[in-house]
């Protein structure tokens, strides 16, 4: 893929944004590890003062990383009812993804940062602080288990992700815990499914990215900060990510408020 950031820059960057969700991990997890209340957006949706403590945490350091860079983030474009119209390179931030998997205190639940670039991201971090899982992409794909809010990249253990070849006894798929859909639910019955999981926020997309699964159909309604920072680590390991009828699956939809259309995430090129 072809960006105005070099590669060494994309990992450089992805680097960064790691850093940065392990920071505002701590605040998340202050609220998680609390007796919390959730108030409801005007979309009805839940939020809590995690997702609110953290946007400021990652927006302040993102402010200073990328200068003049755009921010689409979920809790303040919910709460000034509008989202900025990039033109050109812009991030897209989700302080957490997964709320309710939050609210329900199951730990699927993700800080999740990504840098666009002709529609596409360029550079990601998914970040799992309840799971202690730490997911980020640039031109390559690296994962940090054991990975505690607050802790610094260089503190653990990195390892290198690479997605898996298909297995021949047939795909393992993943699908959201809570939103299964019926349109899904015909998907896979056209593919030779041999296994399938449910697990919440975009922690779907890292599965993929560490060979743990094949294959996540999407037919319900997601918003560009949910998925694409799981997209920029499937990418930059060797996956993809089209609409169901194989085009490439973009960013920067500023007319229909960052709502996303379905997409098929793929392990390797669609199978």
């Amino acid at each position: 893929m072809s960006t105005g950031f070099l590669s060494s820059e994309r990992d450089r960057l992805a680097r960064a944004f790691a850093a940065i969700a392990s920071e505002a991990g701590v605040a998340v997890m202050d609220v998680y590890r609390s007796d919390f209340e959730t108030r409801s957006k005007a979309d009805h949706s839940p939020v809590s003062d995690a997702d609110e403590r953290a946007e400021v945490i990652i927006l302040e350091h993102l402010t200073r990383l990328l200068p003049g860079v755009p921010v689409v983030a979920e809790e303040a474009s919910s709460r000034d009812g509008f989202a900025p119209k990039p033109d050109g390179a812009f991030l897209l931030v989700d302080p957490v993804d997964g709320t309710r998997e939050f609210i329900q205190r199951k730990g699927d639940f993700t800080v999740n940062i990504a840098l666009i670039e002709a529609g596409l991201p360029v550079a990601g971090v998914v970040f799992a602080p309840a799971r202690k899982e730490m997911y980020f992409g640039g031109a390559s794909a690296h994962r940090a288990d054991g990975f505690v809010e607050g802790m610094k990249l260089e503190d653990g253990a990195v390892l290198p992700m690479l997605t898996r070849a298909y297995p021949a006894a047939g795909l393992t798929a993943v699908t959201s815990s809570s939103h299964l859909d019926d349109r899904t639910k015909a998907f896979l019955a056209t593919r030779r499914i041999a296994s399938q999981t449910g697990i919440g926020s975009s922690l779907k997309f890292c599965l993929l990215a560490k060979g743990a699964a094949d294959i996540y159909p999407r037919f319900g309604p997601t918003m560009e900060w949910d998925t694409a920072a799981g997209q920029a680590v499937l990418m930059a390991a060797g996956g993809c990510v089209t609409t169901p009828e194989g085009a490439p699956f973009t960013y920067g939809h500023h007319g229909r408020g960052y709502l996303n259309g379905p997409f098929i995430a793929w392990g390797r090129d669609p199978a």
